[in-house]
């Protein structure tokens, strides 16, 4: 989706793992790796668009998915408590235009893909070893967030 603000955007993002290892994907326009994740459209909470995110993207549905991180078991007609992101971080997505993004820690109970080839060049999943390697020029805050996910939530 293009940008929905002129200079800021908010953004879900997540860090996929199944087992030891944590998914990435070789974007397309951007050519590096990343987590699977993208712009909140107006109409959408954080949650709503991380699952419609990782769905775009990697095929995987939500029954297959579990969000690390916490929120309220309280229901409510007034108010919808959202998993509370694990990081969150701004960043410069051009000289003139910034992404806010709430990052989470997800869970897969699969590893089948169906890669957006509109989007992504590769998608991959990733051993510890890998993404210590330098062999894939990880962003150092990728390199950093990956290891996180995967020392947290591998099986």
């Amino acid at each position: 989706m293009a940008h929905v603000h002129e200079k800021i955007d908010f953004v879900s993002t997540a860090f996929i793992v199944h087992k030891d290892k944590v998914l990435l994907v070789h974007h397309r326009i951007l050519k590096t790796w990343l987590p699977v994740g993208g712009h909140i459209e107006l109409d959408e909470d954080p949650i709503t668009a991380l699952y419609r995110e990782i769905k775009e993207e990697t095929g995987i549905d939500r029954k297959h998915l579990k969000i690390m991180s916490t929120k309220p078991k309280l229901k409510s007609r007034q108010q919808k408590f959202l998993f509370t992101p694990n990081y969150l971080d701004i960043h410069n997505f051009s000289d003139t235009h910034k992404h806010v993004s709430l990052t989470y820690l997800v869970k897969s109970k699969t590893d089948k893909l169906i890669r957006n080839d509109r989007e992504h060049i590769e998608i991959k999943w990733f051993t510890k070893q890998e993404i210590e390697s330098g062999k894939y020029e990880l962003l150092p805050q990728i390199k950093f967030l990956a290891l996180e996910a995967l020392k947290k939530l591998s099986s």
